[in-house]
């Protein structure tokens, strides 16, 4: 009977020795896990739940199965024109195969690591292939966008609100795309996933987040901008010019004929004006011949002997009024 005792104090000794050492680990919700004996896979875990392992032999490695994302670093490639572009990549992924995964890259650090290597290649590869259209745009939507420049609509002359349309209009047709930005990141999700599937990566998708000009692709943008904008300020300035020359000649053409017409009316008031002297003249002449000589001469005399610069002798006809001489004979 002691011997049994005994014996059944030690069992119950080395359950509890054995119960301290940790046989069991507990699988949460949206993890997988990989059992190793001595380096060597012997089973792999994708349900939750309290599993069993044996103590200081089997080793256990613990992997999410749920969704992870990958942020790669913006790169600058350069298109198939040779034109540089910074392209800003994301991704999502899983580990689909524990085991797979254990052997190849084993911990979460060198899988992103080896999705770093996959990923950024393959954009490069794809981006680097295709026309910036292809990578910036995904649809020829904008070749259906017409624009219209409604400052024209202000002219009162619809002839030159049309003219003035037409002198601005700009009529930029862009490239048709066959591929599009969001068959680009097909394209790459194609490629890299014949890469991943090797690591026990599944790759759900990849997408271009963003893509931003560099900034010597940046200026040439602007400047082509500017040249644009140019021929349109100059199309006004043109028109400008053209509505000002127009209403010079039209404002010319009012000028000389007030003029002419102001020419023409004063000339008809002189007219009158000198009939109406000569018939006063007239008429004093009648009343007195004598008087009337006698005045235009002296007004005659206001206006010569002033500028005269000779000597003249007082015997001529022309001063004989002022000496009293009698020239009625």
């Amino acid at each position: 009977m002691k011997k049994f005792v005994t014996t059944i104090v030690v069992i119950l000794a080395l359950l509890v020795v054995f119960v301290l050492l940790g046989p069991f680990y507990i699988l949460n919700e949206g993890e997988q896990s990989v059992v190793t004996r001595f380096g060597k896979i012997i089973d792999d875990e994708y349900t939750a739940g309290l599993k069993f392992k044996i103590p200081f032999i089997d080793n256990v490695v613990i992997y999410p199965k749920k969704i992870l994302s990958w942020d790669g670093e913006a790169q600058r490639i350069p298109t198939k024109e040779n034109q540089f572009i910074w392209v800003d990549t994301t991704a999502r992924w899983k580990i689909s195969d524990p085991a797979k995964y254990y052997e190849t890259v084993n911990t979460l650090d060198n899988g992103v690591s080896r999705l770093n290597d996959i990923l950024d290649s393959t954009v490069r590869t794809v981006i680097s292939e295709n026309s910036l259209n292809e990578a910036v745009r995904n649809s020829n939507q904008i070749n259906e966008i017409k624009v219209e420049e409604n400052v024209v609509q202000s002219l009162d002359n619809l002839q030159d609100a049309e003219n003035l349309r037409n002198l601005t209009k700009t009529t930029t047709l862009q490239e048709s795309i066959d591929v599009g930005r969001e068959g680009l990141s097909q394209k790459m999700y194609d490629i890299a996933s014949e890469f991943t599937d090797e690591y026990g990566i599944e790759l759900i998708d990849i997408i271009i987040r963003q893509i931003r000009y560099s900034d010597d692709l940046t200026q040439s943008v602007y400047e082509r901008m500017i040249k644009e904008r140019n021929q349109i300020a100059e199309a006004y300035r043109s028109y400008g010019r053209g509505q000002l020359a127009q209403w010079e000649g039209k404002t010319e053409s009012e000028q000389k004929n007030i003029i002419s017409t102001a020419y023409a009316t004063s000339e008809e008031i002189k007219g009158v004006a000198d009939a109406e002297a000569a018939k006063i003249y007239a008429e004093a002449y009648e009343a007195d011949p004598y008087f009337f000589k006698l005045w235009r001469t002296l007004e005659s005399y206001k206006k010569t002997i002033p500028d005269l610069n000779k000597i003249l002798s007082t015997d001529m006809e022309y001063f004989d009024l002022m000496y009293g001489i009698n020239t009625d004979n």
